[in-house]
């Protein structure tokens, strides 16, 4: 399992609701705490005690810094430190319902290099996570995905989309959208990946792309997940919501870790949903 992404600082405020252009709304800070996809599939995958690399780029700065300390706290190897850029950090607001919205101070995260990837043995992994935050840079995307080109060819890739996804260029989406990439999106995302009067015919249309299972995020109501077998709802458990920091990545992570353990696909994304409402009950982005 080979896990690529982002680990930078979440700056995490309750709001009473977002502001509007030119208002202002005064804030209870929550914690600063470290996040990013990646990091927070990882928690997921050691939850489930599957083993996985995260790579993840930690830099030099202030930033940086709270990123390496978090991960020798947590035992976590540090496989790829760079020179010369900060790690980067958002602004999380949560509003009362639990919902969450970013502002992102984009850092090293966003410099792939070839010469990253160079200790890595690609050709053994079995499943790869790459989020559309690190897709979003034309020039790092195409890095990544040039590299994965030299994975074994049984090997899945799990695409989780993620808001940025409007923000990525249409070759690069279109090299996504193919056979052995496993996409991971919600209804807002899905809409931006393909046409159609509606998700179900949307999400036919990623499979026949993919050949993959594409799962659909419908929060409490649970999973819509898509393959050979056709369309059906995997539920979601029932829990309070403290906010959904991290539900999508740890999603994405319990169905990597099902994946692995053998599951079927169907209990894989019920492994999913599982952890993710755990992770929705906490302030935190990630399971530990």
């Amino acid at each position: 399992m080979l896990v690529i992404g982002a680990a930078f600082v979440d700056v995490i405020v309750n709001v009473p609701q977002l502001p509007t252009a030119g208002g202002d709304v005064t804030g209870m800070p929550v914690s600063s705490v470290v996040g990013g996809c990646a990091f927070n599939v990882d928690g997921a995958l050691r939850r489930t005690e599957v083993s996985s690399d995260l790579l993840v780029p930690v830099g030099q700065g202030q930033y940086a810094e709270v990123v390496r300390q978090a991960m020798a706290a947590k035992h976590i190897p540090l496989l790829l430190q760079v020179q010369g850029v900060d790690n980067g950090w958002d602004l999380c607001m949560v509003e009362p319902n639990g919902e969450r919205t970013f502002l992102t101070v984009p850092g090293v995260e966003q410099k792939w290099e070839p010469a990253w990837f160079e200790k890595l043995p690609l050709s053994q992994y079995d499943y790869v996570y790459l989020s559309g935050y690190e897709a979003e840079d034309e020039a790092a995307t195409t890095v990544i995905l040039d590299v994965l080109a030299q994975k074994a060819p049984q090997a899945t890739l799990l695409f989780d989309a993620s808001p940025r996804i409007k923000h990525i260029q249409p070759a690069i989406l279109a090299r996504l959208l193919s056979p052995g990439v496993m996409i991971h999106c919600n209804q807002d995302e899905l809409a931006f990946m393909t046409k159609g009067t509606d998700w179900q015919s949307r999400l036919k249309t990623l499979y026949h792309l993919t050949q993959q299972p594409v799962m659909l995020t419908l929060g409490a109501q649970g999973t819509c997940l898509f393959d050979d077998q056709g369309e059906r709802i995997i539920p979601a458990e029932k829990v309070n919501v403290v906010n959904t920091i991290g539900a999508g990545d740890t999603h994405c992570g319990g169905v990597l870790a099902g994946l692995a353990l053998g599951q079927p696909i169907d209990e894989a994304v019920q492994l999913g949903n599982h952890l993710a409402a755990l992770v929705v009950q906490q302030v935190a982005g990630r399971l530990d």
